[in-house]
Formats: C-alpha cells, structure tokens, sequence
C-alpha cells in the first residue's frame, strides 16, 4: 500500500528531462520526488539520438558524462552521417563525426572544434535512460515512484496537492509538495492543468518509423555510419544505428498530403530504403510512426506548476534539440526554484523561467521547422536517373551529395544552437545597452553581452573554466586589483552563494572576455558586467535575485 508523499518538489516523468531536472535539483540540496508510468528499467522508445555538448556539459557538472560517454555505439563506430542512394547503395557524401573513442582527441572535420570540454556524444535514448536512472536511483534527496500515474493536481498560496494512482491496481494516494513539474510528454496532464495549449504548426510531416533488428545489415552497407539518409525516388528515408551492431531505426518520410501512415506498404518501404531484396530478413521490434510539429505551449507556468520538455513544446527532431532543449529548460528552472526553496532568492525569480524559455524555444523551433520543411524539397527533387551508372547518374550524384551535405552539416555540427542562443529582456539579468551578437544553427560569436552564455576558456592549469564555476553565482575577475568585497558582502548578508574567481586576462581576453568584471549565473549565462565594482553591488544582487522584482509588485 503506497503512503501520503511530502516533498519539495515533485517532477511528473521519468525520462531524460524529468531525471536531469530531478537531479539538479537534488545536487542543489531540494528534495525531489519523481513520478513515471513506466516500470523500472523499462526501455523507452528509440527516439531521441543525440546529446549536445550543452547537456553533456550539464551531465559533466552532475557527474554523469564519463558513464554516458562509455555506452552507446562501439567506441571505435563511425558517428558520420552519410548520404546515399539506399542505406546499402552508392555513397554521394559523408559528414565526418569523431566516434567515441576519439570524441576529445580527434581534429579536423566541421565537428572538432566544441569550445567546451564535453562535445557532444551520440547515444540513443535506450542507452541514456539508463545511466540517468542508476545515477538518480543513487542520489540522495530523490524518490523514484514507478508505475504510477499523476491523474492531477490542485495549488494554493501553501503549495500543490497531486492524486496518483498505482497502476498496478494498489490504492490511490496523495503526493504534498511546494512546486510540480511536468516533464511527461507532450500529453501533458500538467500543461492542460495550468490552462497551457500549444500554438504553431500541427502538421509539417509525416514519419512511417520502424524499430528492427537486422544482424545482417552492417556487412552490406560497406563503411558504417551513425546516421545513413537515403536518397531515392523510390522511398527516401533515414536509417539510425542503435547499437552499432544489429538494431536500427529506419524512418520512412511521407510525402506532403499523405494523411494515412499505411499509404506505403511498412516492408515496401523499409526494403526501398535499406536497398534490399524480399530474401533480406530482418525482425520488427516495435512500430514508431509520428508527426513532425512545430507547437510551443501558450505558457510554461502557473504560480506553482511549470512545463518543460516535450509537455511544453514540440517539433522536428532536426539538430538533435527536442531532448536537448528539454534539458536546458529543466537546468534554468531547478537553479531558479532551488534558488528560492533555499531561501536567497525571492519568488518573483520564478518569473524568469517563462521569460527566458519560452522565447528560445519559439526560435528554436523555427530553426527546426525551416530545415524540415528544405529537407522535405530535396526529398522530393531527387534526380529519376540518381541510381544511373552512366557519367550523367554520377554527375546527379555528385551534386546531390554536395547539396545534401551543405544542407545538413549545420544540423550536425550545430555550434549555434549549443552557445549562440541568450536571454534577452530576462527579469534576473542586468543589461547594459549592448546587443547580443546573432546566431545561426551552426554559427555563433561568443561573448559576455549580460544574457549570453559566458565564453568557454582553458585555465592556466589545463581546467576548463566550466569546473571551476561555482554551483552559486560566479564573478570572474580580470583584475585581480579591483575589490569585489562589495559583492561578497551583500550576497552573505541574503545567503547568496557566491565566488570569485581570477582569471589570466590575456587568455580571457582571447577568449571574449572584454570586461574586467563578469558575473555568471548558476546556468553559465553572463548576469552582469563592467569594468569597476558597481556603486551598489546589492541593487544588482537584488535583481538577479528577484527581489527588486518582487518589491515593485507589492508597491504595484
């Protein structure tokens, strides 16, 4: 019989965003129950493929990224993304991606050159999940509950009051907790209970996906690769190694104004895009089908009760940021609610969670929509003679292969969408006048414009600058002459955590630092800057804090 639950907060789904949220928050001393369907160990569906240096960087700071580095593909199988007229057919092109083992060491290529100490790793989703598990299944502060369902929840000035149900037919009981947290999908029972609908694009396209085992596959295709799209007038497609091995995901894209997911014939199509004949034998393990979307939620909280992941927007799965940008909302929400459950920072800093997210998941998901949408022209405009062996097939090849590669290597090796993006008109960030340099998926211009994400730097020790930011705020000091008791002082006096840090201004100046004095938020994003102590370090402190915030609304 399952008892009454108190926590702080209570997170409702257990996949890769409700479990990095979970353990953020646990790192940050907050006392976290998390609620999932499944039962424990239970695989996920074969989704999501990629975690960006973002979220490794995240996993590095939890402890995490070594054990996520060591499974997934073999260490030593290609992470390209290769172009060719069938999974099995002709190579037109290749975009060259370190494997595993030579993830930190390799140089070369459009995906070597990370400003980060964790570049991104390709893992799929059934490898993830579990290393997330056993590490939040470790850590104290957390209570897994599996096989349970949060039916709903009511919140007042006190707190949130959820119903759960034992989905193995025990007693219903009650979950007491300060905040509640959906992380459950785009079903979203939490999104519907803050009043949240999604806005957008419903429909972009249609994916026939099919999850098989296929031992055979990997000696007809020649040279491996992570990720192989086909390209045919046939039935063009992607096949994605899951374990290097014998399991694949082959997606079947519809084309524009086909409804039915059973237009094409499931074994037609996985043969068209594999390249193989009706002798070629090969297992379903499950059926994936989905609609591509670009949908964000009209909000991401009400008072007690936040969105994030999936439950808060939706869309292709291009540049691998459906998770990923999951996770960035769960690592800006814990920092700010335990921020305020520890007592250093008032309630209006909530506010800035909506301000911040919501705004970059729009451009996000745009960024993905308008790359869905070339991706689905140059589908439909493959040459009839593509699989010709005559010069004029070749030359089709040639050029589809370049334009194939030009169009996806920014998805790939998409160093924008990791560092570019910030917080304009942030409640908790202190603006100075100057603007944010632009991005784009693949491109980006580090810098410490207040908002931005603070510019990765190699200390002098060989330290990466993101293991020596503390888990509070961090000042940056490029010289060391200037005093930043002004600071210390007003952050002890709220309970504020705080350090200072001195860096070697030469190399910081390299790498974009062009003010003496840098503050940086628990997230890595640059809170304030200047070349002197402002003249009242604890008005600055009380933005980011929310308490000039929450001063003004109670003067309102």
């Amino acid at each position: 019989m399952r008892q009454d639950l108190r926590t702080e907060v209570l997170v409702v789904g257990g996949g890769p965003v409700g479990m990095t949220l979970a353990l953020d928050l646990a790192s940050r001393g907050v006392g976290v129950v998390v609620a999932e369907m499944r039962r424990a160990g239970e695989p996920p569906s074969p989704k999501c493929n990629h975690v960006s240096a973002r979220s490794m960087e995240v996993f590095r700071r939890l402890g995490v990224a070594k054990a996520l580095r060591e499974t997934g593909l073999p260490a030593d199988y290609p992470n390209d993304i290769a172009y060719r007229t069938t999974a099995t057919g002709v190579e037109m092109s290749r975009i060259p991606i370190p494997c595993r083992r030579d993830r930190y060491t390799a140089t070369g290529g459009p995906d070597t050159w990370w400003p980060t100490p964790e570049p991104p790793h390709r893992i799929n989703q059934r490898f993830l999940e579990p290393v997330l598990f056993a590490h939040l299944s470790a850590t104290p502060g957390v209570r897994v509950l599996n096989r349970v369902q949060v039916e709903s929840f009511a919140q007042d000035a006190r707190g949130v009051r959820a119903a759960v149900v034992d989905l193995d037919g025990g007693d219903g009981f009650t979950v007491e907790a300060q905040f509640i947290v959906g992380c459950e999908g785009g079903r979203s029972m939490v999104r519907h209970g803050i009043g949240a609908r999604f806005e957008g694009t419903p429909v972009i396209q249609r994916v026939q996906s099919t999850f098989i085992r296929a031992p055979s596959l990997l000696g007809l295709m020649g040279e491996p690769a992570w990720m192989i799209g086909a390209l045919n007038p046939r039935r063009p497609g992607m096949v994605v190694a899951i374990d290097g091995v014998q399991d694949w995901l082959v997606h079947s894209h519809l084309p524009p104004g086909i409804e039915d997911f059973d237009t094409f014939d499931r074994d037609w199509a996985i043969r068209a895009i594999l390249g193989v004949g009706p002798d070629f034998e090969y297992e379903v393990l499950s059926q994936e089908d989905w609609v591509g979307r670009r949908l964000v939620a009209t909000r991401f909280r009400d008072r007690r009760a936040f969105i994030c992941g999936d439950a808060a927007h939706l869309w292709m799965p291009y540049a691998g940021y459906g998770m990923n940008a999951g996770i960035a909302d769960a690592v800006t929400l814990s920092w700010q609610l335990a921020a305020h459950l520890r007592g250093w920072a008032e309630e209006a800093i909530l506010d800035a969670y909506e301000a911040e997210r919501k705004p970059i998941t729009d451009q996000v998901s745009r960024f993905a929509m308008n790359h869905a949408l070339a991706m689905v022209r140059q589908r439909g405009e493959v040459p009839a003679n593509i699989e010709d062996d005559t010069p004029e097939g070749a030359a089709a090849r040639e050029k589809l292969g370049r334009e194939a590669y030009e169009l996806n290597v920014t998805q790939y090796c998409c160093g924008g969408l990791n560092f570019g993006y910030y917080y304009a008109d942030s409640p908790i960030v202190c603006e100075d006048g100057a603007e944010a340099p632009a991005y784009s998926m693949d491109g980006f211009t580090p810098s410490t414009v207040p908002g931005c994400r603070a510019p990765h730097l190699w200390l002098a020790e060989g330290r990466p600058l993101l293991d020596a930011l503390s888990p509070g705020y961090t000042l940056l000091r490029l010289d060391p002459s200037l005093d930043a008791g002004g600071f210390t002082d007003a952050a002890a006096r709220v309970g504020m955590p705080f350090a200072v840090l001195d860096l070697d201004r030469t190399a910081a100046e390299a790498a974009g630092y062009d003010h003496a004095l840098v503050l940086v938020r628990p997230d890595t994003h640059v809170a304030w800057r200047g070349d002197a102590p402002p003249a009242d370090p604890g008005a600055v402190l009380d933005r980011l804090r929310g308490a000039a915030a929450q001063r003004a609304r109670a003067a309102a």
